[in-house]
């Protein structure tokens, strides 16, 4: 298995980041996660760190190499995520839960599986084409996949941020899995926060992403978009991969990506675990030092889920009250 990679995460304007972002491997699998500490939330960077964390734990359990049942591992490990972050806030008798969106993607024998909640994205890129992405749960994406509101409405329209789906809230999250998508040598998948894709719109991410390598196309992005937000800006981070295929005679590495972000998995032991994640077990299959940049203060359309839209209109309204109301105290508290 080989794979080039880069991530990178920036503050913006906000005192904290409440972003988080990593990715763990074996010979035979690879997990992308970020997720996005949501803004307001007491302790959001909690959750967003607890997602990391149970999630490179479940992997190195599972992994062995590779995870025998893609989708049942993601649910269930967005469900304990959940479970963790309640139990963090019982333990420490915190006022409110922390809340975070989630983004993962396991990818094995050239198959990509990606689940999420709430809105920090995945794309799914193939020569500059945009073949998947994952459809936020956010009122306004409800309104325009029921053709209630027009798609070009996303970036003004008065609901664009309420969220109906996120780990910690009171309500057990839903998790959207996507089908299972069969990856060419080349593909990108890009992971990120709404820092970023709420500042540059699709077509304009893909075409940095036909122009230039995941090395150059990730920090100009984000640095596009911080300087759009201006002085206000959220947390902006992303991860992304270029896939180059199971097996080095698959791969396209020498022609477009970096070969210093080049990991490739093949001699390693089945029970070695490489990881930015952490609690994994590193040794020789840690990452290249291009891999990753942390500043000092970092720490759709998608093929269509399993399971259909699980939520109706009073679910929704439910949720984003339930998570409005919790931002509202959280607030209270932080001044």
């Amino acid at each position: 298995m080989q794979f080039s990679v880069y991530q990178e995460s920036h503050i913006g304007g906000r005192k904290v980041n409440q972003d988080r972002m990593g990715y763990s491997f074996t010979r035979d699998a690879l997990l992308l996660v970020l997720a996005d500490g949501m803004g307001g939330h007491l302790h959001g960077e909690i959750a967003a760190a607890l997602t990391m964390q149970t999630l490179s734990a479940m992997f190195q359990q599972q992994a062995t190499p590779y995870v025998k049942k893609p989708e049942r591992f993601l649910e269930e490990a967005f469900l304990a995520t959940h479970h963790e972050i309640h139990r963090h806030k019982a333990a420490n008798n915190l006022p409110d839960t922390p809340r975070t969106t989630v983004v993962a993607c396991l990818i094995q024998h050239n198959t990509a599986t990606w689940a999420h909640c709430g809105d920090s994205r995945l794309y799914w890129l193939r020569h500059g084409e945009i073949l998947g992405r994952t459809r936020d749960h956010s009122h306004i994406e409800n309104l325009i996949a029921k053709g209630l509101v027009a798609s070009s409405e996303r970036a003004t329209h008065p609901d664009r941020n309420k969220l109906y789906n996120c780990l910690g809230a009171s309500n057990v999250p839903r998790v959207e899995v996507s089908r299972r998508a069969s990856l060419l040598p080349g593909d990108v998948m890009l992971l990120c926060s709404d820092g970023l894709w709420s500042m540059l719109g699709d077509q304009d991410i893909a075409q940095r992403l036909r122009t230039q390598t995941i090395v150059r196309a990730v920090p100009d992005m984000l640095k596009a978009a911080l300087e759009l937000a201006g002085p206000g800006s959220d947390n902006a981070t992303a991860l992304a991969i270029m896939w180059q295929g199971s097996s080095v005679v698959d791969g396209v590495a020498s022609v477009t990506a970096d070969m210093s972000t080049v990991i490739s998995t093949e001699a390693l032991p089945d029970d070695l675990i490489g990881s930015t994640m952490g609690g994994a077990k590193l040794g020789a299959a840690t990452r290249p030092q291009a891999s990753a940049h942390e500043p000092d203060h970092a720490h759709g359309n998608t093929p269509a889920p399993a399971d259909g839209d699980a939520f109706d209109e009073d679910e929704i309204e439910k949720a984003i009250a339930e998570i409005r109301d919790a931002i509202e105290k959280s607030s209270q508290i932080l001044k």
